[in-house]
């Protein structure tokens, strides 16, 4: 499948910009995060690409093809979302297959050894179940579906530890056996670092950052040591935080160091987590970004 492409997308509910002039295209086989701040409109993003809202302006282009309305191109996609749209006197087992129908291509092999690990009983009313099961109904059906993109808007919602690691774990091992785009959306970042090859920063309304998670933390610096030092070292570089206790500082630098400016013996000068990066970048109230 062809990248899915998005240019000069908008959305505003009333008078409220949630989106304004995203531009982004979506490689196939590849592991996305995209991260961003409650209300930056990450979920309104993937609703617009699963053509459940419309985009004030702009298009979504999948296989040179707009995605409004387009069933052949939207039977490619699937979207995990916090909304429920089953039944509530549905059972598990009846909703598996009627998405099996409804795309045409599903392992249903997966479907069951995965709701067994998960202990999820099928049989089970969609009314009965809690939260964090609703929450693996669906993440079961996003990596047993045939599909070329497969959205997660909070994937881990309401499970526990032992169920997200095995949620990650069936994750990787679905995509390695068949590659195909997957992008995660969650607050839990320390948790899917290691996994995603690419990185998406929601923030103001537009994509701050778009680039491998590599080189995203490859520009990610911690520089600590005694105020004073540590001031006159980072004047002039991208500081995107800081943190104070007593007379020593660490301060948050995303960007290029500057190579010509001796490091003073005082200083020390390590890459910083991409949760720890991620909550300094948005939490800026105007930042700005080296790309």
């Amino acid at each position: 499948m062809d990248s899915i492409k998005i240019a000069h997308l908008s959305k505003s509910f009333g008078q409220q910009a949630v989106l304004t002039d995203i531009n982004l295209t979506i490689e196939p086989q590849t592991i996305y995060g995209l991260l961003g701040r409650n209300g930056a409109g990450k979920s309104t993003l993937f609703n617009i690409i699963s053509d459940r809202i419309p985009a004030t302006s702009g298009e979504v282009v999948i296989e040179g093809q707009n995605n409004v309305n387009n069933d052949r191109v939207l039977n490619r996609i699937y979207l995990m979302g916090e909304r429920n749209l089953y039944p509530s006197r549905m059972r598990v087992s009846d909703i598996f297959q009627t998405t099996a129908a409804l795309y045409g291509r599903m392992d249903m092999d997966l479907v069951h050894q995965l709701s067994s690990q998960f202990g999820l009983n099928i049989r089970t009313r969609f009314a009965k179940l809690s939260t964090g099961y609703r929450s693996i109904l669906k993440l079961i059906i996003g990596l047993a579906v045939d599909v070329d993109y497969v959205f997660f808007d909070e994937p881990t919602l309401g499970l526990d530890a032992n169920h997200r690691e095995l949620f990650y774990s069936a994750l990787m091992d679905s995509y390695a056996k068949r590659p195909r785009t997957f992008v995660i959306s969650t607050h839990l970042i320390e948790e899917i670092a290691n996994m995603v090859e690419r990185v998406l920063v929601l923030q103001e309304h537009h994509i701050t950052i778009d680039e491998t998670t590599e080189k995203v933390l490859n520009k990610g610096y911690s520089i600590t040591g005694p105020t004073a030092d540590v001031t006159a070292y980072t004047a002039g570089l991208n500081v995107i935080g800081h943190d104070q206790l007593g007379n020593l500082r660490v301060d948050y630098v995303y960007g290029q160091l500057n190579g010509s400016r001796p490091i003073p013996d005082t200083v020390s000068i390590s890459h910083i987590d991409l949760q720890k990066l991620f909550v300094n970048l948005t939490s800026q109230e105007v930042a700005t970004f080296e790309n």
